[in-house]
């Protein structure tokens, strides 16, 4: 028997995009699943698209007062039953062989305690930007976080998500993961796309984050907060 992966999928409302999701996981070419989703306190109706699966692998629905992202995460990390673990946001379609790969190079990484790849992401309704990963570097990690959230992590390996951060809990997570001698595999392949919101209202190009642009009126207190949450990270991990 395969060893259990438990998928975990925090969401708040935005159910139109479950079944997509759900649909890519049915996919996986892994089939040893087990799916927890975690609605933090939505206000929209999930039993349809949940119904829809549940023939195909077990999925455990629990309902949370509306608390935060990480919150969700903690309650579906204390669910999980699998070996591993991956936190698949609301918003990710994976490829078929996505948890395949990533379960591989775990395996042929011993000392690794998650495995990470490349991703896609929409930053417009139907533009598409490539977000490329890197080798796994503590040093550089520090400087910038090349690591999404949706990584396979070795259940014994894993740790609960800092509920106080508004921002860059991914990041955060895998620094804490880094101080504890916890590292990372990578491979080099686009095995995910995240649909986000359809817009490019959730996404800045590095160039507005620099002098004159990011002093402009339309973009300014995007920036700030930005910066803000970057100093909390910072001065949590004694990062200059």
């Amino acid at each position: 028997m395969k060893e259990l992966i438990s998928i975990v999928i925090p969401i708040y409302n935005r159910v139109h995009l479950l079944p997509r999701v759900l649909e890519s996981i049915k996919k996986q070419t892994y089939k040893n699943l087990e799916i927890i989703i975690v609605d933090d306190g939505s206000t929209e109706n999930f039993e349809f698209p949940i119904l829809n699966f549940e023939k195909y692998f077990p999925i455990k629905y629990i309902r949370q007062e509306n608390r935060g992202a990480p919150v969700a995460r903690n309650r579906g990390l204390e669910e999980a039953k699998g070996e591993y673990v991956i936190f698949w946001d609301a918003d990710i379609i994976g490829k078929p062989e996505m948890l395949e790969k990533l379960k591989k190079q775990l395996g042929n990484s011993p000392k690794a305690s998650y495995a990470y790849c490349n991703h896609e992401t929409y930053i417009m309704k139907q533009a598409i930007k490539k977000i490329p990963a890197r080798e796994f570097s503590g040093d550089e990690l520090k400087k910038n976080n090349y690591i999404h959230s949706t990584s396979l992590i070795r259940r014994k390996d894993a740790i609960r998500w800092d509920e106080s951060l508004k921002r860059f809990q991914d990041w955060d997570l895998w620094l804490c993961m880094a101080e504890q001698g916890k590292t990372g595999v990578w491979i080099d392949r686009y095995l995910f796309t995240v649909l986000g919101g359809g817009t490019i209202s959730g996404w800045l190009p590095r160039i507005a984050y620099r002098a004159p642009f990011r002093w402009l009126p339309i973009i300014s207190s995007r920036v700030r907060k930005y910066n803000k949450a970057k100093e909390t990270v910072f001065e949590k991990h004694n990062i200059s």
